[in-house]
């Protein structure tokens, strides 16, 4: 489905915000590793935000998560009062976590193998 352009700057003003809100409430540093938010997706009616979380050397990713999601009221109480003139209501925060790094790396190893693996033989 392809995104609207009033969906698109909602998305990019809310990923701005929670940037500077994850900072600010020290949510960007958990577990001993580094919270950022990768990307923010919302719903043609503006009601839901889908905010995807990279999670970088975090040792309990599903406990982060949680400790982010019993935050969330905090999260879009700051984030509301940011946006209040911009938006008319505030959409509901749903977190992910973005495991497309992850993909990533896996998808390089195994390529890798491959290549290893199909060295050509030298006479």
């Amino acid at each position: 489905m392809i995104e609207g352009k009033r969906q698109k700057q909602v998305a990019a003003v809310l990923e701005k915000d929670l940037n500077e809100i994850f900072q600010r409430l020290g949510l960007s540093m958990m577990d001993g590793g580094m919270v950022s938010i990768s990307s923010v997706k919302i719903t043609p009616d503006l009601f839901d935000a889908r905010i995807y979380l990279s999670l970088f050397q975090v040792k309990d990713p599903i406990q982060t998560l949680k400790n982010i999601q019993e935050r969330s009221w905090e999260i879009k109480k700051e984030l509301t009062s940011r946006v209040r003139h911009q938006l008319r209501s505030m959409p509901q925060l749903n977190f992910y976590i973005d495991d497309t790094l992850d993909y990533v790396d896996k998808m390089e190893k195994l390529f890798k193998d491959i290549n290893k693996n199909e060295e050509p033989e030298k006479p």
